[in-house]
């Protein structure tokens, strides 16, 4: 299968088939932003726990006489803002500027709670760092230094104003607040490190994203060219050919020929045929619309027709047929370059089979039911191909070859992943390869 051969009977992908890369880059940033907005519930919810714990434990131990009705109500508030936000959207909470308002709104929790325990002698002010060490990782650069300026702000306020906490024991009071100093460097150390580390992590699937999907775009453009290309040789090729037509016509009226020579040209009659059909379809599928806005077809029939439409190019190989009776019942949305990469796939097989010296093999191809998706297994005997060759042709083509231009594996690859499913190679075992498609099967055609 290292030589992909391009069947001459379907056009290229159009390009008004192709996903703009714009949509695809943009996907990341979406999700990063929703996920640093489930970050942002997970530390309030955090601040929630640390208030609640030192309103009913900390503060009825240590200093009895202190109304901790105040420091609940703060930690009440924060808990109804999340649940406010767990409930529905709010669209002016979104992207940084929404970000940045929560944050602020946590700084400002804190500094009530504070304010009513103790102000700065409370050893919990150190936790406002978390909140401003978070708004640096995820805020701009403006908006990060505002956050910082409002949180030096609220430990100045606090240091004039708050509501001085008496302990029950005043002899051991400042051993009590070492080890709340202690706890609280604790508790923020630990947030700001599970807050980074969690964001990191998705930073870096964000950049995976991105650079698939810059991989995916200079691959369109790719096949973009290609088509160009396409449409540019199709009409070029109308006079070449209609000249070899009018030729093989004036032979075949000779009556000196033999049946062999005659059945010969029959032969180059009918394939000039297959190539001016080929000729007005590209033309006439160039402005095809996207698969998913296309009308569905049965997908028995659809396959019999592909692997129909491969036989007649290539007859002197064989092709053996396993097509599940429920398919014909079942419908799937497909367009021409669908059935172009399963042609690809079956005439790589062929290929493999001629390599490996078993040319009068017959490929194999499968197809069933596999959930709600539609799987198409094509089996060869041949040698193989190696992995890394395999994942470079999602991208870009293998290399020029005699009987193809190597874009075989890429535009299969391509085309599939533009329907919405994925196209794997299998060790076959007792030797040979195993292309695998799954796409998406749609509700029964009408």
């Amino acid at each position: 299968m290292n030589r992909p051969y391009r069947p001459p009977d379907t056009p290229l992908p159009a390009a008004t088939e192709l996903q703009p890369a714009g949509a695809a880059t943009a996907e990341p940033e979406i999700a990063a932003l929703r996920t640093g907005g489930r970050r942002l519930l997970h530390l309030r919810w955090l601040s929630f726990s640390a208030m609640v714990a030192m309103a009913v434990l900390v503060f009825p131990l240590l200093a009895p006489l202190h109304p901790v009705q105040p420091l609940l109500g703060v930690a009440l508030i924060l808990a109804l803002a999340n649940l406010l936000l767990l409930a529905g959207p709010v669209r002016w909470l979104d992207g940084h500027g929404g970000a940045c308002v929560q944050l602020l709104f946590d700084l400002l929790g804190w500094g009530a709670f504070l304010y009513f325990g103790g102000g700065v002698t409370n050893p919990a002010i150190s936790l406002l760092l978390p909140v401003v060490a978070v708004g640096a990782s995820v805020l701009p650069a403006r908006q990060a230094w505002l956050l910082a300026a409002v949180a030096v702000g609220v430990y100045a306020v606090l240091w004039e104003f708050h509501w001085p906490v008496h302990l029950a024991d005043a002899a051991t009071a400042m051993r009590w607040h070492l080890a709340g100093m202690w706890i609280s460097f604790a508790l923020a150390a630990a947030t700001v490190v599970w807050f980074i580390v969690r964001l990191n992590a998705e930073l870096a699937k964000g950049e995976a994203a991105l650079a698939e999907a810059r991989a995916a775009r200079a691959r369109d453009a790719y096949v973009v060219g290609l088509g160009n290309l396409a449409a540019g040789a199709a009409h070029r090729l109308g006079t070449p050919l209609g000249t070899l037509r009018i030729l093989t016509d004036e032979l075949l009226r000779r009556q000196d020929l033999d049946a062999g020579v005659r059945e010969d040209l029959g032969l180059m009659r009918e394939q000039l045929e297959h190539c001016r059909g080929i000729l007005n379809s590209l033309t006439r599928e160039a402005g095809q619309q996207r698969a998913e806005g296309g009308g569905a077809e049965y997908a028995g029939p659809w396959l019999r027709a592909a692997a129909a439409r491969w036989q007649r190019l290539r007859p002197e190989a064989g092709l053996r047929l396993d097509i599940a009776p429920e398919l014909s019942a079942l419908s799937l949305v497909a367009d021409a370059s669908l059935a172009e990469a399963l042609q690809n796939l079956i005439d790589n097989a062929a290929n493999a089979n001629a390599a490996a010296g078993r040319a009068g093999t017959e490929v194999e191809m499968h197809a069933a039911p596999d959930g709600g998706m539609l799987r198409i297994e094509v089996l060869d005997c041949g040698p193989g191909i190696d992995g890394v060759r395999l994942e470079a042709a999602r991208h870009a083509p293998l290399g020029s070859h005699a009987e193809g231009m190597g874009v075989g594996l890429m535009l299969a690859h391509a085309a599939v992943e533009h329907h919405g499913g994925g196209l794997d190679f299998l060790a076959r075992p007792g030797g040979g390869t195993i292309a695998r498609v799954v796409v998406p099967l749609s509700p029964p055609a009408a």
